[in-house]
């Protein structure tokens, strides 16, 4: 996946994993109950901070927290981008 777009310093573009449509029993979740993704794919990252690199690199699946970064729309798609602060993990 290829997008125009460079994050600057410490700042990463991610694309939020998509919300769960269907619970484990198998009811369906109308769109005003679902949770905010908080997993998504690192797509493009910064050139870190003069004295701090950035550890996540694109493709890593990361977790973020709920509200966590800024969204933005580019060619219809949703993505966020977030410093690398606001990543908790990488899974």
């Amino acid at each position: 996946m290829s997008v125009n777009i460079k994050p600057l310093a410490d700042r990463v573009l991610v694309k939020p994993a998509e919300a769960e449509t269907t619970t484990k029993g198998g009811i369906i979740i109308p769109d005003t109950a679902k949770e905010k993704p908080q997993k998504g794919t690192i797509i493009a990252v910064g050139n870190g901070k003069k004295d701090e690199p950035l550890t996540v690199k694109e493709g890593d699946i990361v977790l973020y927290g709920k509200y966590s970064g800024t969204e933005i729309s580019v060619e219809g798609e949703d993505y966020l981008i977030m410093r690398e602060s606001d990543i908790y993990a990488i899974v």
